[in-house]
């Protein structure tokens, strides 16, 4: 699945990526190309170090890591590079009613996620200088549910005198006597654990976890500790399209039937598309292409909701975060509940886009999604989903190919990043050194 999923006119995205070639010097465009539509005979008779498939944001950020390493990289992607409107996917036939706005005002992210201000991929995106093609808005709040009622979330406290790395967090917590409701509250909404497991593991991670969230919450003194780009994550891997390019990626897009081939030693050495095939390394896919080597590991039940007004009792935000621990719930996982707005440019003036999504439990996400969507208040339009998530079973170093696990439903990006992390270990040897000046990054200044 695509990482953006934007509502604009049919050809925006060859376009945008397009800028982003031409915003570079002259001599980094000779270096970086951008071959769009089915590309060009003699670029698939050459030899790649790496062949990246797929455009979804990990690929996006691992190409332009590996670019700016030295590395040859070929980008493909099979989909068709042009735009889909939410409602085509959604719906079998008719067009969207009159009342939700121009069609192009729209940029829906189908894996919507806020960023940690002082996370890791806040960490990626000023390593690799992504941030000079970004602006940013902090997120107005973030809040917990807690049994019918939303608490702002605030500063966790620490916990001297234990030794972290040999106490369990249950532990921990016994020691304060926190009661459930709190323990949720850290848990699932400070630490942003996804379920209760982590009660019986070493409190330090949880710790770190806590850490983290004070020190965003601290960055911008906002009402949250999470920021999102000005017209969606869409923005982000054209960025990393930007930088791969820059350091000499080849983009091909609308590449159709994109097969990894395999030597008689089950090696992958290049990818055939239209009767020609280029020749790589390695192979970085996302797990669409290559169904073999991957295993189900559950599914992701989701709805996506236009309104015409912030969801009630957030204090009017325009951007927030809700998180609903499975206790309060009585479930297995964490609910979650995502909403941005025309604040962000991603929806006409006067339109919020609101995703509640969960791991998937049964086959009936409206009944299950219930408790997020009732916190929503009235809905214009809504639309439901269920995906498989799936993670790669292969060894790489058997067969070079190094693949993606699927998104989660969580609303922040820390889980995808260490997924990003982890595939750029193993395809280079080496860790990404993210001791960054986080100066360099900010927030746009409100309008």
């Amino acid at each position: 699945m695509d990482f953006p999923m934007r509502d604009r006119e049919s050809g925006q995205k060859e376009q945008r990526i397009g800028e982003a070639e031409a915003a570079a010097t002259t001599t980094e465009r000779s270096a970086g190309r951008l071959l769009l539509d089915f590309g060009a005979v003699a670029e698939m008779d050459e030899e790649y170090d790496v062949i990246v498939l797929g455009t979804g944001l990990k690929e996006c950020i691992l190409s332009g890591l590996l670019s700016v390493d030295g590395l040859k990289v070929l980008h493909m992607d099979r989909n068709d590079s042009g735009c889909k409107i939410l409602w085509k996917r959604f719906r079998s036939d008719g067009s969207p009613s009159d009342h939700l706005g121009p069609n192009k005002d729209y940029n829906v992210d189908m894996v919507p996620k806020f960023m940690m201000a002082n996370g890791a991929l806040v960490r990626v995106l000023i390593h690799t200088s992504v941030t000079k093609y970004l602006n940013f808005k902090a997120v107005d709040g973030s809040f917990v549910y807690n049994k019918g009622k939303d608490y702002d979330e605030s500063d966790p406290k620490s916990h001297e005198g234990l030794d972290l790395n040999k106490v369990t967090t249950r532990e921990v917590f016994g020691k304060y006597g926190l009661d459930d409701n709190t323990i949720d509250f850290i848990g699932h909404a400070l630490a942003l654990h996804r379920d209760d497991g982590y009660l019986d593991q070493p409190a330090i991670d949880t710790v770190n976890r806590m850490k983290l969230y004070a020190e965003s919450l601290a960055r911008f003194q906002g009402a949250s500790p999470y920021i999102y780009p000005l017209y969606g994550l869409g923005e982000l891997p054209q960025a990393f399209a930007r930088l791969s390019a820059v350091y000499g990626g080849t983009y091909m897009l609308n590449k159709p039937e994109c097969k990894v081939e395999f030597d008689e030693n089950g090696k992958a050495y290049g990818v055939t598309s239209e009767g020609e095939t280029a020749k790589c390394k390695k192979v970085v896919c996302d797990p669409s292409y290559l169904s073999t080597k991957v295993k189900k590991v559950g599914r992701v039940a989701r709805a996506i909701c236009i309104m015409s007004h912030p969801i009630p009792n957030t204090n009017d935000s325009h951007s927030v975060q809700i998180i609903l621990p499975q206790k309060q719930l009585s479930r297995k996982s964490d609910m979650y509940v995502f909403c941005c707005s025309y604040a962000h440019n991603v929806a006409p003036e006067g339109k919020y886009i609101a995703f509640v999504s969960t791991e998937a439990e049964t086959e009936n996400p409206e009944i299950e999604l219930k408790p997020g969507i009732d916190l929503l208040g009235s809905l214009d339009e809504t639309f439901f989903d269920i995906y498989d998530r799936y993670e790669p079973v292969n060894n790489p170093e058997e067969d070079s190919c190094f693949i993606s696990t699927s998104y989660d439903p969580t609303t922040h990006f820390e889980s995808t990043v260490q997924d990003v992390l982890s595939m750029y270990r193993k395809i280079t040897g080496k860790e990404l050194d993210l001791s960054v000046d986080l100066s360099a990054a900010s927030a746009a200044a409100e309008e």
